[in-house]
């Protein structure tokens, strides 16, 4: 069967936890964290051996949208929608549904942030083709669930039950369990608890249904969005949509897609809510902090030369009694002498000193200067 995959990449968010690289008109998925290409093209990049460049989707916002456009010119222009005023991933998951609901109805869309690593590009390419044949295979959503690795009180988690058997799921030899339910970001005993079953998964936030699926859910679970989703999508390609756009989707109620859709539908139960899990078991790796890049960039010989597990974007370097910092200083000699678990990142107008301990918390530092009226820094 051919299936039509539009890909949907999330990128309206503002990345504070990056700051000072990251700035409202310069967040993380526009830069390059980890080598030449930025994060947003190293997802468009793993999505192109699964779909047409001409049916991939953008969701941003207007302080990004140029800089988008450009670092991914074979998008089209029209597929780069700018959201007049950010409403969770829910309106924006749902907007591409709608959008493609009269042209394309039996697509699937998929669901990708654009702020995440791959480390085996191929199993990921494996993992979702399989994904998007069960998707297309019924009223079913799939989603990809990462193997965890320690007790994250940080993510979402998929509780899974029974393993499917290949007869009954188109699974392309891709191991399929049920989604029992969802659990939001846990605290470190339920973590713990969750680890040891081996029942469970993180939520990476990578989703995929039909267009009919999706559509239909918005339909079921969230009646008042729905027709201002489908209105907005009446005046796509017309010159009434900026003003549509901007009138109507504002209105749209701010909710995630795991709180409007795919909890109601797995409180009917495994057997009626037809959600499954596919293993994200592809060096899945989520870059939400300093200390989280430090992590990912550990592997990276150049970067970590002067020994202590210290990583050190920056020129010549030096370290002495000095272990696990990350220093971002480029063009300078950074010398570390008997500190430990620190994050320095210095840009043309801002230095950042910090812990690792605390790198979650730099989003602080933002709304900090955003009330000190410091807008210059954000």
């Amino acid at each position: 069967m051919n299936i039509q995959f539009a890909p949907v990449i999330l990128a309206g968010g503002s990345g504070t936890r990056f700051w000072p690289r990251s700035r409202r008109a310069r967040a993380k998925q526009v830069l390059a964290l980890d080598g030449d290409r930025t994060m947003i093209q190293q997802t468009l990049d793993r999505l192109l051996p699964l779909s047409a460049m001409e049916d991939v989707w953008v969701i941003t916002n207007e302080l990004l949208k140029e800089t988008i456009s450009e670092q991914l010119p074979g998008v089209p222009d029209a597929h780069i929608l700018s959201e007049p005023s950010a409403r969770n991933t829910a309106p924006a998951c749902a907007l591409a549904a709608f959008l493609l609901e009269k042209r394309s109805p039996d697509a699937v869309i998929g669901i990708f942030p654009s702020d995440q690593v791959v480390g085996d590009v191929a199993r990921f390419t494996e993992v979702v083709r399989a994904g998007v044949a069960l998707a297309a295979s019924g009223d079913r959503i799939v989603v990809l669930g990462v193997p965890p690795t320690r007790p994250e009180t940080g993510f979402g988690y998929i509780e899974q039950g029974e393993v499917m058997d290949a007869a009954s799921v188109p699974c392309d030899g891709i191991p399929v369990r049920r989604v029992k339910r969802f659990t939001e970001k846990p605290n470190r005993e339920r973590a713990e608890e969750f680890l040891a079953t081996g029942n469970y998964a993180w939520n990476g936030g990578i989703f995929l249904w039909s267009v009919r699926t999706l559509v239909g859910a918005i339909r079921e679970f969230c009646p008042a969005m729905a027709p201002l989703l489908e209105k907005i999508a009446a005046a796509h390609g017309t010159s009434q949509f900026a003003e549509v756009f901007a009138e109507l989707y504002p209105q749209c109620e701010s909710i995630s897609i795991d709180y409007a859709v795919l909890e109601p539908r797995s409180a009917k139960g495994e057997l009626k809510s037809e959600i499954y899990c596919l293993p994200a078991d592809f060096g899945w790796k989520d870059l939400g902090s300093w200390a989280a890049l430090h992590e990912h960039q550990m592997d990276i010989p150049a970067l970590t030369g002067c020994g202590g597990a210290n990583v050190v974007e920056a020129g010549k370097s030096l370290a002495l009694e000095a272990h696990r910092n990350y220093v971002f200083a480029p063009g300078k000699a950074v010398v570390l002498l008997g500190v430990d678990d620190l994050v320095v990142v210095e840009t043309e107008d801002s230095l950042l000193i910090t812990t690792r301990a605390h790198s979650q918390d730099v989003g602080r530092v933002v709304k900090a200067l955003t009330e000190a009226g410091r807008h210059e820094l954000i």
